[in-house]
């Protein structure tokens, strides 16, 4: 049975899930799944085998259990909602010179962040919810 305890650990947990998640596919760093496997392919210069295969159908699944779990949870307008508080953020520290705006790589690294924020937050949303309001989200099942 599923426990009632929800903490901050629980979203840190969910939220370093979800940055292992988006940073493993891509990456301004260059390593990153795509930079392994995915753009050699494109540029001819490398071949795709069973290790790569494998990687790629894991970052999937982990993106589809994601995914559905933030879909179930907030919907596409909380998602919205996240997404939008996450660009307030990011226009904030672009205004206090925290990120440069000319940073392609300070840029990525800060919108993979907010992507894997709005993917945390999506995965928690239902037992913050619960904490908040007193009541439970359920799926309908039949």
């Amino acid at each position: 049975m599923a426990t009632d305890r929800f903490s901050w650990s629980s979203l840190g947990l969910r939220l370093v899930a979800a940055l292992l998640l988006v940073f493993a596919t891509y990456n301004a760093e260059g390593v990153s799944y795509y930079h392994w496997a995915l753009k050699p392919l494109r540029e001819g210069a490398g071949s795709f085998n069973a290790l790569k295969f494998l990687a790629g159908i894991l970052l999937v699944v982990g993106w589809v259990v994601v995914l559905q779990a933030a879909r179930r949870s907030i919907g596409v307008f909380g998602a919205v909602l996240v997404t939008a508080v996450c660009a307030g953020v990011i226009w904030l520290l672009i205004d206090y010179n925290v990120v440069s705006a000319s940073s392609t790589r300070g840029i990525t690294r800060v919108v993979l962040f907010a992507v894997s924020v709005v993917l945390a937050v999506g995965m928690s949303w239902s037992h913050l919810n619960r904490r908040i309001s007193g009541q439970a989200d359920t799926d309908v099942v039949g």
